[in-house]
């Protein structure tokens, strides 16, 4: 089985800043793109940014300039530096990836416990 397990996620004042990272263990032969998500009470989850494995990303208009996804191939790890972080950005953060095991090679969409983000003074 797979599991991605999330850290670093806290209570921190507007204007700060935060690392999440997010590592995938298990039965893995491959983990193509990786991602962070993020949600709050009474809304639906929304994209925040992801990576491909060659490191091509993607990162919400809401944001770009202030976050960025990395990523380490060799540790099945995803990182998001959240810098110049607003109250609004309070919220759990998920940690998503693809990953397909040694006996098929399908990739299987999982997701993390999820860490919670609070961005107050």
């Amino acid at each position: 089985q797979v599991q991605l397990v999330e850290s670093g996620g806290g209570l921190v004042q507007p204007g700060g800043s935060l690392r999440l990272s997010c590592a995938a263990s298990g039965n893995i032969a491959s983990v193509s793109t990786m991602g962070w998500y993020r949600q709050t009470p009474g809304n639906q989850r929304e994209l925040v940014a992801t990576i491909a494995r060659g490191g091509d990303t993607n990162h919400a208009t809401s944001v770009k300039g202030r976050f960025t996804i990395s990523r380490e191939n060799a540790k099945n790890t995803v990182y998001l530096q959240m810098n110049s972080l607003k109250p609004e950005d309070t919220a759990v953060y998920y940690c998503n990836a693809d990953v397909a095991g040694p006996s098929d090679l399908l990739y299987t969409n999982f997701w993390g416990q999820g860490t919670q983000v609070t961005v107050s003074s």
